[in-house]
């Protein structure tokens, strides 16, 4: 079998779908990439058993068949080489493997394609669709609030909630919580699932962020994305999801208003001099300036700023990891954000002021307990 493609190319689409692949992997033929070869389509399928990663391409090529091929040389080899056309010979019965370049041949042994894995098959699986950026934004304002807890698996994946007229994004870690609606998408049914973190921070990299629209596609175990040439198919997470409701505070009524990129900035050089195992920084709201401050005990380190401020309610002073806050701060549009408050010890509510058309965005996080 003999097929001709664009080194740059192929390197490009390899790229997408090589994140799957785990270096220590207990199946060697899951350190390869199969090869499926078809009227001048390159198909390249890369998987860690809970993920499938594919891509399409299109090259010279007569014949039809398939190939497994290590991942790691041929990345590494491709990486090296000028854009030009590459000469891929294989020999179906030994499995070998012969690259002619410009300049060079290079031989790689490679496996039996019969021994990797099949994909998971879409049958009775509920579809509907969305633009890319759309994903790709709900994707970006959630994924950071995922836990990374496994013994919480509910919590270390994204929480899809169906309605027929919008979409609902959840994420938490239990000391923030994430709920990003999207009133632009129309679901067949109401319905839930969690999809994981891994397969989708490479979701992110595989789809363009633009308006084409996706195919989105679930059945009771498995999620399934498709955009133009490029697939992905990964386990769910099978556990149920806290219920998040309960935790939102239905009356937060002190409103703290600041701009955002100066809250931001101030927070990153204060956090500083902050305890570098809790990240935390008091915040002191009196009137109409914020208080920015910041310790480490141990190392007699202290940071403190102030900063003008919008507040409506009773002086306060509440801490919070600040690192959470910064995470939180780059997920809000626009140029000034809410703190809706109501006491020391309870949830604050983050929120962008201005909301796009077709999108909600609402951040929660949990104080620390003021070091006095």
């Amino acid at each position: 079998m003999k097929f001709i493609v664009s080194s740059s190319t192929l390197l490009k689409q390899l790229q997408q779908i090589s994140g799957v692949i785990n270096s220590n992997t207990v199946l060697p033929i899951l350190e390869d990439f199969l090869f499926l070869i078809e009227k001048n389509e390159l198909t390249v399928v890369a998987t860690d058993l809970e993920t499938v990663m594919k891509v399409k391409l299109e090259v010279e090529a007569k014949e039809t068949g398939r190939i497994c091929i290590p991942a790691k040389i041929l990345l590494d080899s491709l990486k090296n080489l000028p854009d030009q056309p590459l000469t891929f010979n294989i020999d179906l019965n030994s499995f070998a493997v012969e690259i002619t370049s410009d300049n060079g041949k290079y031989k790689v042994m490679g496996e039996n394609p019969e021994n990797f894995p099949k994909e998971p098959a879409a049958e009775d699986a509920t579809n509907f669709t969305m633009t890319a950026s759309a994903l790709i934004t709900a994707i970006n304002k959630t994924l950071f609030a995922v836990s990374n807890d496994d013994l919480r698996p509910q919590m270390t994946g994204v929480f899809f909630e169906l309605h027929p007229d919008n979409i609902t994004f959840v994420a938490t870690d239990a000391h923030r919580l994430v709920k990003y609606i999207r009133t632009d998408v129309k679901c067949p049914q109401a319905d839930t699932f969690i999809v994981p973190k891994k397969p989708l921070n490479l979701l992110k990299a595989a789809i363009p962020d633009n308006d084409t629209e996706i195919k989105v596609s679930y059945s009771g175990n498995h999620f399934f994305v498709s955009h133009d040439n490029a697939q992905m198919i990964c386990r769910l997470i099978d556990a149920r999801f806290p219920d998040y409701k309960v935790v939102i505070p239905k009356e937060n009524p002190y409103r703290l208003t600041l701009v955002k990129s100066d809250f931001q900035n101030g927070l990153k050089r204060v956090s500083v001099f902050a305890n570098k195992s809790t990240n935390q920084v008091a915040l002191n709201i009196s009137g109409s300036e914020l208080q920015l401050s910041a310790q480490d005990v141990d190392f007699s380190f202290e940071g403190n700023e102030r900063m003008s401020c919008q507040y409506s309610g009773e002086d306060m002073q509440i801490a919070f990891n600040a690192k959470f806050l910064i995470e939180m701060l780059n997920a809000a549009e626009g140029d000034e954000i809410t703190i809706d408050l109501s006491a020391p010890t309870k949830a604050g509510i983050l929120r962008p002021v201005e909301k796009g058309a077709e999108e909600d965005l609402l951040m929660l996080v949990m104080p620390l307990l003021l070091n006095n």
